[in-house]
């Protein structure tokens, strides 16, 4: 049984991060290795509660309690396969996550402080890397069935995996010239570094699924031809699909972009270096799109807005401002706005922001100002109210507290809309909805045989809901193929995260 006292003996402790001067001379991960006696202390404060709240918070259904008991007694080859049997990729999840199982986690309802699930899961996962090598488990009969993956992002790769498991033969087509999708490009390499990308497809490489990069379906091969070449198609094609705001005075000036487009610039830079190769941050335009040098304004509070800022610090940026529309939240859960155990608005400070650069809460950009050449030189702000009226958000500004911000680069990173417009939609007969997503039936498939997943699916949301939903569209379509038993399906399409009614 669990230490009953763990929680009460050893407090809340994560690994030091590696020092700012350090880390933001290179790429490499803010974190380093935990060591196994505070991850084995970290795990003892897991109580093992009657009902486990952190299996709700995550929609994969991990099995938190059995997981941290088991490191707590050294036995990190069954903790490895308990981990493994709810989630393809911990390695992703444990390094990405921002983990809503620590909000459900009981000891936030005692006033303690969580459990560090997300720590002691990435090093169960990076245990399982040096003890096994990530052991491939390829399947021992074929089906004779075949299924071709639309999209290399972790829903498209969980889904691959769990089909090819089944016995199925599985094509991923990805239109990059590398696999991972929002992994390999969108995320940079201060969170995850690439080759625990190119380890895990060396070992579904070897269970056999297929990859053809630099494919974009619809363009290069058309849905027809899919349908004819496999028995099932899923499509995981992320949500990509930037909010923009070109209402916005000065919008079209050089020197604004959205924000993925400085994170993929940025992190093909980074690859490259790893391949000895030179390369510049530029857009496929070949404008530059580098913050060296420059005054940098991010708009944006969320996680794509803190990757833009640690990578303008590794790129050497004059200076950072971070721009939000909505007010500074609390430190601390508002148990009336967001009772335990749902997500809670609080505010959450980023290894980026402690590595530099201001933070400006409750302003709204008025107009990007030209410096007269057609470029950006400044944003001119005000200070903002922001009200619910109707389900419609108002945005108020107070007269008088305009002023400028130097910008000489400015990244939009204000959300997405959705899946991008892109020919392989009309092609499969599928239409985005009000949110830019795209529907399905409750056994997943958008269109017959065509079957959906992930962001693409929900909209844009968090890695550990893309492979569940991964994994569950896998065994619709294991079912659907005629296949023999049944795959897990930690979720059905509706299923959405815990809150508050």
């Amino acid at each position: 049984m669990p230490d009953p006292n763990g929680f009460l003996r050893y407090d809340r402790r994560l690994p030091a991060r590696r020092p700012v001067p350090v880390r933001i001379s290179d790429w490499r991960e803010v974190y380093p290795p935990a060591g196994e006696e505070l991850i084995r202390e970290q795990a003892t404060r897991c109580m093992d509660c009657g009902i486990p709240f952190c299996h709700d918070g995550c929609p994969l259904g991990n099995r938190i309690p059995d997981w941290n008991d088991l490191v707590r007694t050294g036995n990190w080859d069954a903790a490895v396969d308990s981990l493994h049997a709810t989630n393809n990729f911990p390695e992703f999840t444990g390094r990405l996550c921002p983990a809503p199982c620590e909000a459900a986690c009981v000891l936030g309802l005692g006033g303690q402080q969580p459990v560090t699930i997300k720590q002691v899961e990435v090093e169960i996962a990076d245990a399982a890397v040096a003890r096994d090598g990530l052991r491939p488990r390829p399947a021992s009969v074929s089906t004779g069935r075949s299924v071709a993956v639309v999209g290399s992002g972790p829903a498209g790769l969980a889904a691959a995996q769990q089909l090819a498991r089944a016995g199925h033969t599985v094509t991923v087509y990805e239109r990059d010239d590398a696999i991972g999708g929002l992994l390999r490009y969108g995320i940079p390499d201060f969170k995850l570094e690439k080759q625990h990308i190119d380890k895990r497809l060396a070992q579904l490489t070897a269970e056999g699924v297929r990859f053809r990069t630099g494919v974009e379906v619809g363009v290069d091969v058309t849905a027809e031809q899919l349908r004819a070449e496999h028995d099932a198609v899923l499509l995981a094609c992320g949500a990509l699909q930037g909010r923009d705001t070109p209402q916005t005075p000065g919008r079209a000036l050089r020197g604004v972009h959205q924000a993925m487009a400085h994170l993929v610039a940025a992190n093909r830079v980074v690859a490259a270096a790893g391949e000895g190769k030179p390369a510049l941050a530029t857009l496929p335009d070949g404008t530059p799109i580098d913050a060296a040098g420059k005054h940098v304004v991010i708009i944006g509070g969320g996680d794509t807005a803190a990757d833009c800022l640690g990578v303008a610090h590794r790129q050497g940026a004059a200076g950072v401002h971070q721009l939000d529309l909505y007010p500074q939240p609390p430190s601390e859960r508002d148990a009336e706005r967001d009772p335990w155990p749902t997500w809670p608005w609080v505010l959450r400070n980023y290894p980026a922001h402690e590595e530099g650069g201001d933070r400006v809460f409750a302003v709204a950009v008025q107009e990007f100002v030209d410096d007269g050449t057609g470029q950006v030189r400044a944003v001119r702000i005000a200070e903002v109210t922001v009200e619910k009226v109707d389900g419609r958000r108002i945005v108020t500004a107070l007269p008088g507290s305009e002023r400028e911000i130097p910008a000489d680069l400015v990244l939009l990173a204000i959300g997405f809309e959705g899946t991008e417009k892109q020919p392989l939609l009309a092609q499969f007969g599928v239409t985005r909805n009000g949110r830019g997503a795209i529907d399905s039936g409750p056994d997943w498939q958008a269109t017959d045989g065509v079957f959906v997943a992930g962001d693409m699916h929900r909209g844009a949301s968090l890695i550990v809901w893309a492979i569940a939903e991964g994994r569950a569209a896998a065994a619709a379509i294991h079912t659907y193929l005629g296949g023999v038993g049944d795959l897990p399906a930690p979720v059905d399409p509706a299923r959405q995260p815990l809150a508050a009614r």
